[in-house]
């Protein structure tokens, strides 16, 4: 059997991510109590017919000790399940956001008589243990919907065994750098279509944009050189144990350059590893 430990900050999207597993295939429940998941693992196992993929969806909700519950998923692991943990995070002020444009309020609000922040700031230290438990962790702050869904189809989609899942993500330095990223690269350095008015409103999904960014052949030899780098890097990643890999590529504004580069990058990294691609500064106004 495979389970699913689904947690993370609340409003960060875990309904989300149980919604597209449910899509796979998996039966989901929210909010077991701790205590009752060996039980449960032990009982359901010996149910004729069952669904052999099972997502427990665990939040801050029962004020769960997390030390606690990494002890029953060491124990799992001990008697043979198959067992990962997804950690669903998101910046503070944008949750902040969230909670007001849905005019929902934080689940600790009312149990711990604090303001939305100050639940925010509680609920990172309850699940600090489990964060740095999790094989993954996914950043929904920049992420759209689909986005974010492709991201937990890339780990469970036919997935028997932890494994590496490369995000290659666009970005404009003028919105600020990747906070989650593992590798950075700057391609300020090539022709910019943002001078050229027939150019300056299209994007790097655009052909006309592309064509141009890779018009004096600079940007080809450095994605070259850069195939070769994550070829010989990737591996020594996944050597060690890594489940996820962040590769950003920033230009100015995060419209033109980095998008028609991490377009190449993920077209090539896709043949290769589970691969997802995000645009995150693409619909910005400059």
């Amino acid at each position: 059997m495979e389970f699913v430990i689904l947690t993370g900050m609340s409003g960060s999207g875990k309904s989300c991510a149980a919604n597209t597993l449910e899509d796979m295939g998996y039966l989901c429940i929210d909010n077991m109590p701790v205590a009752f998941i060996p039980k449960f693992a032990e009982m359901y196992n010996q149910t004729p017919n069952k669904n052999s993929k099972v997502a427990f969806v665990i939040d801050v909700r029962g004020e769960i000790e997390f030390e606690t519950l990494i002890s029953e998923l060491d124990e799992l692991k001990k008697r043979g399940y198959s067992c990962t943990t997804v950690f669903i995070d998101c910046d503070d002020a944008i949750l902040v956001n969230r909670y007001k444009e849905s005019r929902r309020i934080h689940p600790l609000v009312p149990i711990k008589n604090v303001g939305t922040n100050g639940a925010i700031e509680l609920e990172r230290n309850m699940l600090a243990p489990i964060k740095e438990y999790a094989d993954y962790i996914i950043d929904t702050s920049y992420l759209t919907v689909r986005q974010f869904r492709d991201k937990i189809l890339a780990i469970y989609t036919n997935n028997t065994k932890k494994e590496l899942v490369v995000t290659c993500m666009s970005f404009g330095f003028k919105n600020g750098i990747v906070s989650d990223a593992d590798l950075v690269f700057d391609v300020r350095c090539f022709p910019n279509p943002f001078y050229l008015p027939e150019l300056k409103d299209k994007t790097g999904l655009d052909s006309e944009v592309r064509k141009y960014v890779f018009s004096n052949g600079e940007a080809e030899k450095f994605l070259d050189k850069l195939y070769d780098m994550l070829d010989y890097m990737i591996p020594l990643y996944e050597k060690e144990g890594k489940s996820q890999l962040t590769v950003a590529v920033g230009c100015t504004g995060g419209k033109h350059r980095s998008v028609a580069i991490a377009e190449e990058l993920c077209s090539y990294l896709k043949k290769r590893h589970k691969t997802v691609l995000v645009h995150r500064d693409i619909d910005k106004l400059y």
